[in-house]
C-alpha cells in the first residue's frame, strides 16, 4: 500500500481527473488540496476523499492518502460509478446525504454549487440542500444588514446558506465565503469570533453549519519574518531641496534633522529644517495629499494646531504608532478618511519612579474654579475617596479567582505592545492565572526578575501606551477611534481584556477614559447623548459648530451644502426647512460619529472588559467605577502616604520620636525640601511608583526598629525605620538609603 507522489517534467496536474468527482479543477480552498500520484495512475481532490460515504481512514497517516488504502479508494470508485448524481445527473456520485430516508447522492462540487452543508468533524457528515442545518434566528432580531467584521463589506440579516450568525455575539455576521478563506488561515488554534474572540462555540458552530477549520497552526505563524516590514517606519527627506549635508535618510531625534513623516499618509517625510518646521508638534503634510485636497474641495482648507505638547518618546516603534498623543487626528468616519492608513503608536520610555500623568474627561474632573468653592472642591474629593475605597473592595472580591499557577510573561519596554499583545494571546495564558513579568533589553538579557515591581511597572507603561494608541481618541477624556485595521487584528477586544486583567491584578487605574465611553460600556449605546467635546475630528467638530451656532436659515443651509458629502454618509443629509431644525440634526451627527460609527470596536472593546466580571461590576457599581476609569489618579500627598502605612503592632512608638520623624519627613518630601520624591518612597517599599486601584496585598506596614539605615522588604510591603535621636539623623539616613537604592536598580 505505499504510495510515492512525483511529477515528471511533462506531466500536467490540471490535465488530471478526480476519480471520485471527475474534475480537473484545482482550488485548494473549495476542493482541498489536489493530489496526483502518477506510480499508482490516481488523482483525488482531499474533500472528495474526506466527504466520500463508503470509505474510512484504515491505514497509519503515512499509508496510502493519509491514512486511505488505495485498494479502499479503488472500492469507493467502483461503488460510486453505480450512483447517479442528483444534481448533475453523471455517475460516481461517491457522498450520500445522512437524513434519514433521504435517497439524494452527489458530487463534492456539486454538493457546494447546490449549497449542500459538509461537516469537517466526527463521521465526516453530508446534508444535501433539503435536510442541511440552519441556524435559529429570533423574530425580534432585526433584518437589516451589518458589516462583515472579516471583510467589512455589508451583509444582509438573512437566513441565507451565504450568511452566517455568531453563536457567541448577536451583533456579529459574516459571509460564508469569509468565515471559511478566515478559518484556513487561522487554523484550529487561533480561528475564533473576530469580536468577542470566544473559540470553542464559535467553532463548534461553524463546523456544525460547514465551516472546514484546518488542524495546523496560522499561516501568519508559519511564515517566517512575516512581520519584519511593520517594525520598521518610513525615514526619508522627500522635499524637493534637503538640506541637510548628511543626505535625505539622516535621522537626528529632538533636533533639527528628525524626520516628520506625513500626518495623513505616513509614505512621504522631512527633515523639520527642510520644510522650516521649529518643532516636532507641527503637523505636516506631503505634496501628494495637499493636491488630493485642493482637489476634493469637500472641506476649507483649515491650518492644523497641536492641541497639547507632545511627550518625548524615544523613536522606537512598536506594532501599533500614531503621531503626537496629543494632537488632533481625523477620525476614520471623516471625509479625509481616503488619506488615511492605519495609524501606529511611539512606545515611549517610562522611568520606574515617573508620576502616572493620565488625562480625564473635561466634563467630569472638575478644576477648582472661582464658580467652585474650596469646600465644594472638598466634598469632590472626599466623594472620589470614597468610590475608590469601593472599587478597591470590589476588586478584591474579583481578586478571588486568581490561582497560584502562574503565565509568565517576557517583555521589553521598547516594545511594549507587540510583546503584551504576544503575552496575552499565547496558549498556556490565563487571566486567572498569577502573573509574573520578566523584563529584558533588546539583546534579551534578564533585566529585572518576575518581582511585583515588574508587574507594577508592566502595566503602567501598558496603560500608558493603550492611552495614547489608535484604538482611542481625544485630547483629555477619549472615546473609542474607528482602526479598521485594530478590529481586523480584534485589538479592541484585546485592549479591553488587558484593561480588566490589569485592574484585578494590581495595576494602575486607567483614569483616560470619557464619560460618554464609560456610559456606553454601562448603560449602553442606545442609551447615551453624545456632546461635541467627544468629537476629536477637528473638521468635523469645526463643521457640528457651524450647524449649531448658524444664525439664519440661508446660512445653515449653505453650510449643509457644503458638507453634503458627509451628511450622507452620515445618515444626516434631510431637507431643512426651518432654522430649528439644526438642533435634531447636530444630536444625529452626534450620535452617528461618536456611538453608530464605532459599534464594532465598542462591542468588542465590552467583550474584553468581561474579563474576570470587570463589565459586571462596572455596571452594578457605576459610580465607583467611573472614579477610577474617568479621573485621574489622585497625585500622592503626606497625608495619603501617611494613611497608607500601618504602623506595626511590635513598634513601641510610645518610646520613641519615630513617628514624629517620618511625619515629618513625609511633609518635607511633599513641600520639595528633599532630593527623593513620594514615589520614590512607595517605590522603595512596594515596588510601584502609584496605588493600584485594588490596593497593596499585604497593606503596607512600618516598624521602628534599632538598626543603622531603613529597609524596604517589597515582598511583605514593610519599611522597617531606624530609631534615631534626632530628626536630622533621620532623614539623612532616609534619603541616602532611598536614592542610592533606586539609583542602582535603574543603573
Amino acid at each position: 500500500e505505499e504510495l510515492r507522489m512525483s511529477k515528471p517534467n511533462n506531466f500536467d496536474v490540471q490535465s488530471t481527473f478526480c476519480v471520485l468527482c471527475g474534475r480537473t479543477d484545482d482550488c485548494p480552498e473549495k476542493y482541498g488540496e489536489k493530489r496526483t500520484y502518477v506510480q499508482n495512475n490516481l488523482t483525488v481532490h482531499y474533500y472528495c476523499l474526506l466527504m466520500s460515504s463508503g470509505i474510512w481512514q484504515r491505514g497509519e497517516e503515512d499509508e496510502g492518502v493519509d491514512g486511505f488504502l488505495i485498494s479502499d479508494i479503488r472500492k469507493e470508485v467502483n461503488r460510486a460509478a453505480k450512483l447517479k448524481c442528483n444534481i448533475c445527473k453523471k455517475k460516481g456520485a461517491s457522498i450520500g446525504c445522512v437524513a434519514p430516508k433521504c435517497k439524494r447522492s452527489y458530487h463534492f462540487p456539486c454538493g457546494i454549487q447546490r449549497e449542500c452543508i459538509f461537516q469537517f468533524m466526527e463521521d465526516f457528515r453530508s446534508y444535501c440542500w433539503e435536510h442541511r442545518p440552519v441556524q435559529k434566528f429570533v423574530d425580534k432580531e432585526p433584518r437589516g444588514a451589518s458589516q462583515c467584521t472579516i471583510c467589512l463589506d455589508l451583509v444582509e440579516h438573512l437566513p441565507v446558506y451565504t450568511v452566517l450568525k455568531s453563536p457567541c455575539c448577536k451583533n456579529a455576521w459574516f459571509h460564508r465565503e469569509c468565515l471559511q478563506y478566515q478559518a484556513l488561515s487561522a487554523g484550529i488554534f487561533f480561528f475564533r469570533c473576530t469580536v468577542c474572540n470566544n473559540k470553542d462555540k464559535f467553532q463548534k458552530e461553524m463546523l456544525r453549519m460547514g465551516i472546514h477549520i484546518p488542524e495546523r497552526d496560522a499561516s501568519w505563524e508559519l511564515e517566517e519574518n512575516a512581520y519584519q516590514d511593520l517594525l520598521h517606519c518610513y525615514q526619508h527627506c522627500d522635499v524637493k531641496r534637503c538640506l541637510c549635508k548628511k543626505g535625505r535618510d539622516y535621522n537626528e531625534p529632538d533636533s533639527k534633522w528628525e524626520i516628520k513623516r506625513c500626518q495623513y499618509c505616513g509614505s512621504r517625510g522631512t527633515h523639520l529644517a527642510c520644510s522650516s518646521m521649529k518643532s516636532w508638534e507641527q503637523n505636516w503634510e506631503c505634496v501628494e495629499c495637499r493636491s488630493i485636497f485642493a482637489k476634493s474641495g469637500n472641506y476649507r482648507r483649515r491650518k492644523k494646531r497641536a492641541l497639547a505638547t507632545s511627550e518625548n518618546t524615544n523613536g522606537t516603534t512598536s506594532l501599533l504608532e500614531e503621531p503626537p498623543p496629543k494632537s488632533p487626528r481625523q477620525s476614520s468616519g471623516s471625509p479625509r478618511n481616503f488619506l488615511l492608513q492605519s495609524p501606529k503608536i511611539m512606545s515611549q520610555n517610562l522611568s520606574p519612579c515617573s508620576h502616572l500623568e493620565l488625562p480625564a474627561s473635561n466634563r467630569v474632573t472638575m478644576s477648582l474654579s472661582p464658580v467652585m468653592s474650596n469646600r465644594s472642591w472638598s466634598l469632590m474629593q472626599k466623594r472620589l475617596r470614597e468610590r475608590r475605597r469601593e472599587v478597591c473592595n470590589i476588586l478584591k472580591e474579583l481578586k478571588v479567582q486568581v490561582k497560584t499557577k502562574t503565565s509568565r510573561l517576557n517583555i521589553n519596554a521598547e516594545n511594549i505592545w507587540s510583546n503584551a499583545l504576544k503575552g496575552f494571546r499565547q496558549r498556556n495564558f490565563s487571566p486567572t492565572n498569577t502573573i509574573e513579568v520578566n523584563f529584558s533589553n533588546c539583546k534579551n538579557r534578564s533585566k529585572t526578575n518576575t518581582s511585583a515591581a515588574s508587574k507594577h511597572h508592566f502595566f503602567q507603561l501598558l496603560m500608558l501606551h493603550l492611552q495614547n494608541s489608535s484604538l482611542f481618541e481625544g485630547c483629555s477624556g477619549k472615546n473609542l477611534a474607528l482602526d479598521f485595521q485594530a478590529v481586523k487584528e480584534n485589538l479592541y477586544f484585546e485592549a479591553g481584556k488587558m484593561i480588566a486583567v490589569s485592574l484585578v491584578h494590581g495595576g494602575p487605574s486607567p483614569g483616560f477614559f470619557s464619560k460618554t465611553l464609560f456610559d456606553c460600556l454601562v448603560y449602553g449605546p442606545e442609551n447615551v447623548k453624545p456632546v461635541l467635546e467627544d468629537v476629536a475630528d477637528v473638521d468635523v467638530a469645526q463643521t457640528i459648530q457651524m450647524i449649531k451656532y448658524a444664525n439664519s436659515l440661508s446660512s445653515l443651509q449653505s453650510t449643509l451644502q457644503d458638507c453634503c458629502e458627509f451628511l450622507t454618509a452620515a445618515g444626516c443629509l434631510r431637507p431643512v426647512t426651518a432654522l430649528c431644525d439644526k438642533n435634531m440634526l447636530v444630536n444625529d451627527i452626534l450620535i452617528y460619529h461618536v456611538i453608530k460609527r464605532i459599534t464594532l470596536p465598542l462591542e468588542s472593546f465590552r467583550q474584553g472588559l468581561k474579563t474576570l466580571g470587570v463589565l459586571e461590576k462596572m455596571k452594578m457599581h457605576p459610580d465607583a467605577f467611573c472614579s477610577i476609569l474617568c479621573h485621574k489618579p489622585e497625585r500622592l500627598s503626606a497625608e495619603t502616604i501617611c494613611d497608607l502605612f500601618t504602623i506595626h503592632p511590635s513598634s513601641d512608638v510610645n518610646k520613641v520620636e519615630g513617628a514624629d520623624f517620618w511625619m515629618g519627613y513625609l511633609q518635607d518630601v511633599e513641600s520639595g525640601e528633599s532630593v527623593v520624591t513620594l514615589e520614590d518612597i512607595l517605590l522603595f517599599v512596594t515596588g510601584s511608583c502609584y496605588i493600584p486601584s485594588i490596593g497593596f496585598d499585604p497593606e503596607p506596614t512600618i516598624k521602628f526598629l534599632r538598626i543603622r539605615y531603613p529597609i524596604g522588604k517589597r515582598l511583605l510591603n514593610c519599611l522597617e525605620l531606624p530609631i534615631t535621636k534626632t530628626y536630622q539623623q533621620f532623614k539623612n539616613k532616609m534619603e541616602l538609603t532611598i536614592r542610592n537604592t533606586l539609583r542602582v536598580e535603574r543603573e
